[in-house]
């Protein structure tokens, strides 16, 4: 074989070589992509940073809910927005960037229907008096409540317990005035630990997560007002499939056992 032949062979079977070589690592990359793909959708569920809006008595339980779900589904981060159902619906209508909302009756979500999905029932709860620990004003019943030597604080009447708290007292025909009146049953609650109010209406929910400084009084079922708590999407939503699959898991067993370890009613 002569030398200029022999050459000849060499160079094609360097080329050859050059040209496979950006193939096999298109190759690889495409693998790589592949599996990239497979580890995201693992959950099911695409990987999104979702806000919630809910209303502020479940700030505890969600706070605990968020973590499992979030360990569930990696890649997926949510953060609650707590405040009163009214100051949401404000917000959702103002259009404050968020991809689903909770909130703590249903008129305030129905209210809300051209920029909400269709919304879901998750828990129910149910009004208590809180006092002091040890209850040192001797609170026994709602009747109590309209002393006009106790200091009592209500939530605002536009907001969901508010609305529940005066329906409940003027079902009983008790006249009750309050020293304050609260955007939120969290602030009731605080008012009455801090020692500012000597009794409030609260959610039962809200009752239990301060057992060190309140006592909780319970109010009988016929006197008392369920308070449902449905969930949505919002239309505006960049990421409204991850948003669907979060307002869906809030269903599930797993979710309603959360909800009820912390005191929530099934749905």
């Amino acid at each position: 074989m002569s030398s200029t032949s022999t050459r000849r062979r060499t160079a094609a079977a360097i080329l050859t070589a050059a040209l496979l070589v950006p193939l096999a690592a298109c190759g690889s990359d495409d693998e790589k992509d592949s599996g990239d793909k497979a580890t995201a959708s693992a959950s099911g569920v695409p990987e999104a940073d979702l806000t919630v809006l809910a209303a502020a008595s479940l700030t505890d339980v969600f706070k605990s809910a968020g973590a499992v779900y979030e360990k569930e589904h990696p890649g997926t981060k949510v953060t609650f927005s707590f405040a009163g159902s009214q100051e949401l619906a404000a917000q959702v209508k103002q259009g404050a960037p968020a991809d689903a909302l909770v909130t703590a009756d249903t008129r305030t979500m129905d209210g809300l229907r051209p920029d909400t999905g269709a919304p879901t029932v998750i828990a129910k709860n149910r009004l208590v008096i809180a006092t002091a620990k040890g209850n040192p004003e001797k609170v026994e019943n709602l009747k109590d409540l309209a002393d006009p030597g106790l200091k009592v604080v209500l939530a605002a009447p536009e907001v969901p317990v508010g609305r529940y708290g005066q329906q409940i007292l003027e079902a009983q025909k008790i006249e009750v005035k309050p020293v304050s009146q609260e955007p939120n049953v969290r602030a009731v609650l605080s008012k009455v630990e801090l020692g500012e109010a000597d009794a409030g209406l609260v959610y039962k929910t809200d009752a239990a997560t301060a057992t060190d400084k309140v006592e909780a009084i319970d109010i009988p079922d016929e006197q008392n007002a369920v308070a449902s708590y449905p969930a949505a999407t919002l239309k505006t939503s960049q990421h409204s499939e991850a948003a669907a699959a979060f307002v869906a898991w809030l269903s599930t067993p797993e979710a309603q056992k959360i909800l009820a370890d912390a005191g929530f009613q099934q749905p």
